[in-house]
């Protein structure tokens, strides 16, 4: 089970920092990653992360912003977001995988080949 938690109003150029909380499964076998849903728009990729951290995968739009973290011992992922703007307002998922390289793929698509998903979390980002 993921549930991700830590969303909220923030002005445009705060910080947030989401965090995801999993558990049943060998966390730290798998790769983990975010996505996100605007109103009306398709789900996109934001970032996603290995198993041990190593690497890292980030969407054009949040590079430089945004960083992807996780604690294996917590069983829990982050996500820090800096430099917020109104155009980063979504719903906010966490999802893991096997490998990191699903989430690649999955770029264009939305986050179709994942594996498992949680419950999201909501961002809005007032100008």
């Amino acid at each position: 089970q993921l549930q991700a938690f830590g969303g909220g109003l923030v002005q445009a150029g705060g910080s947030l920092r989401l965090s995801c909380a999993a558990s049943g499964r060998a966390f730290g076998f798998y790769a983990m990653g975010w996505f996100r849903q605007a109103p009306g728009k398709e789900r996109e990729f934001v970032a996603a992360i290995n198993w041990n951290g190593g690497t890292t995968v980030y969407a054009d739009s949040v590079k430089g912003r945004f960083s992807i973290s996780r604690d294996n011992a917590k069983n829990t992922i982050y996500l820090q977001m800096n430099s917020l703007k109104p155009e980063d307002t979504a719903v906010y998922y966490c999802a893991s995988d096997t490998l990191i390289a699903t989430f690649q793929r999955s770029k264009g698509t939305g986050g179709n080949g994942v594996d498992y998903w949680g419950k999201g979390t909501q961002v809005t980002v007032s100008s």
